[in-house]
């Protein structure tokens, strides 16, 4: 026991190692328990009772009546004394009111006490016995669970990557014989199966770029989303990504921007990932966004050493309790069957990945109708250091 610790009873500081309070004589090692019996059971202790050990036995009149140390009468004249003093603003316990009555001794109150007292501690040993072994049962099933959870996943990652190598293989094939039929090399081609050859070749197009997210995906999954960090071009990365952009933004009619003030340091990252993350986003922003709309990419200098991109669209919007969902792999916010706007649902699980293995994080602004604001920050290179900022280290 400390020796700054005040004794419970009078409050007066009490000497270390003492049992009892040289002040007032209370039993500290019955405080010690009842104070830790008070702070386990919610029971208000009326006003003007004095701390005694008979506070951690409350049923101390049912005790006496099973030991045949009281009988029913007694009990309740006792109850009925002890009721009068409260009333007249004189509390007191029900082993006062018993002495004061002279129903039983001082010798046997304490008995009592002592004996419900030994009977309260092995209750709580035995609680904390079956509590602990409950919680190691269920820290055990939790394991098991989280064991259990890491398997599926290595399982449905590898799935992922086999049956994406597979698809791969016959749609080289049918690549391939697209591009003969194309180039008019197994004969010449009228204006109608010209159209549905582009037709075609579109949708294997689309094809391809999904067998990729899903290798991807399945590689980032299993840890292999190895970074081949370079310094690169920030103004040619977002030009091409703007390039390989624009037949989708004119195709549906869309603005697409560059908004790129003055002369950009060089930025350290994976060259073909990050620039497949901006191919990505505007992807995803073109697709959002309805004919006569727009959507730009921005890149400014902050900090003196971190370039932030951003993508903003004037698109649908997203609701802002939904937007955690957005990064959820193989997840859509229309789930329906007649949704309006496809994909597997890893893109953007793919770009967040991709930009948390550069060190930074996406952050995503969106007001419903109105569009939504996409940003991360990437470190530069100045004289040919690389500069890390607190920023990307978040």
């Amino acid at each position: 026991m400390d020796a700054n610790v005040n004794c419970p009873g009078c409050g007066e500081p009490v000497i270390p190692g003492h049992r009892y309070c040289k002040h007032c004589g209370v039993d500290l090692a019955v405080a010690a328990l009842l104070a830790e019996q008070q702070a386990m059971l919610p029971t208000r202790i009326p006003e003007g009772i004095p701390i005694s050990p008979e506070l951690l036995v409350p049923r101390i009149g049912d005790y006496l009546l099973e030991r045949g140390l009281l009988n029913a009468d007694q009990l309740q004249h006792a109850l009925t004394f002890q009721q009068q003093r409260a009333r007249e603003g004189q509390p007191l316990l029900l082993g006062q009111a018993l002495l004061e009555l002279k129903m039983i001794t001082r010798e046997t109150l304490d008995e009592v006490i002592t004996a419900q007292i030994f009977q309260l501690q092995n209750a709580v040993n035995e609680a904390n016995k079956s509590l602990q072994h409950r919680v190691e049962e269920q820290t055990r099933e939790l394991r098991h669970a989280l064991e259990r959870l890491s398997e599926l996943n290595q399982l449905k990652s590898n799935f992922i990557a086999n049956i994406s190598h597979e698809l791969r293989t016959p749609l080289t094939h049918i690549k391939g014989y697209l591009d003969i039929l194309a180039e008019g090399e197994l004969g010449p081609l009228t204006a109608e199966q010209q159209k549905a050859l582009a037709v075609l070749k579109k949708a294997e197009n689309r094809l391809e770029r999904l067998i990729e997210d899903l290798i991807q995906f399945s590689l980032s999954g299993r840890g292999d989303l190895g970074l081949n960090l370079r310094e690169a071009d920030t103004a040619r990365l977002i030009e091409a990504a703007v390039e390989r952009s624009r037949h989708k933004a004119s195709q549906q009619e869309v603005s697409l921007e560059m908004s790129l003030p003055g002369a950009l340091p060089p930025v350290y990252v994976d060259e073909d990932k990050i620039g497949w993350v901006l191919m990505q986003l505007l992807d995803n922003a073109l697709k959002f966004t309805p004919k006569g709309g727009q959507v730009t990419i921005h890149a400014v200098l902050i900090q003196k050493d971190l370039i932030n991109f951003a993508v903003s669209d004037t698109g649908i919007g997203i609701p802002e309790e939904r937007i955690p969902e957005i990064f959820e792999p193989f997840h859509q916010l229309d789930g329906s069957a007649t949704r309006s706007y496809q994909g597997t649902g890893l893109g953007l699980a793919m770009v967040k990945r991709i930009i948390e293995a550069h060190g930074s994080r996406i952050q995503v602004k969106s007001t419903v109708g109105n569009g939504s604001y996409f940003e991360f920050s990437l470190p530069v290179r100045t004289n040919g250091k690389l500069v890390i900022s607190k920023a990307t280290e978040t």
